[in-house]
């Protein structure tokens, strides 16, 4: 059985290498984008089974391009977990009302990661 893709969509080069890290390490098939619009258009032309999205973000943050992510025909299926630092509850609540399935707090542990590949995959 193929493992699953995902994408992983931060504009801080050590984020995403240290996620890449967790994805490919398990096995994953791994995507990076290092923006908002990067994200969108690998997602687009990909269709990963799971993307982890950075929150700030230069260009376009992650608020919005989850909310377009969730509204695109391609791409509105794809479950979005959103990675941030921000921890303040109106955070968390504007992700999920943006089409977010989950919110992970950095730093976060590898078995947070794998517990929502598990369960989105």
């Amino acid at each position: 059985m193929p493992r699953a893709k995902i994408l992983i969509v931060d504009d801080q080069k050590t984020d995403r290498m240290l996620l890449e890290d967790i994805l490919n390490d398990k096995g994953y098939r791994v995507l990076t984008a290092s923006s908002g619009p990067e994200g969108l258009e690998v997602a687009e032309g990909e269709i990963p089974d799971l993307i982890f999205m950075d929150i700030v973000m230069d260009e376009m943050d992650g608020f919005k391009a989850c909310r377009l992510l969730t509204k695109g025909e391609k791409t509105k299926d794809i479950p979005v977990v959103m990675v941030s630092s921000n921890n303040q509850k109106v955070d968390k609540l504007w992700a999920h009302k943006q089409g977010a399935r989950a919110y992970i707090i950095k730093p976060y542990t590898v078995d947070q990661i794998l517990d929502q590949i598990q369960r989105f995959v």
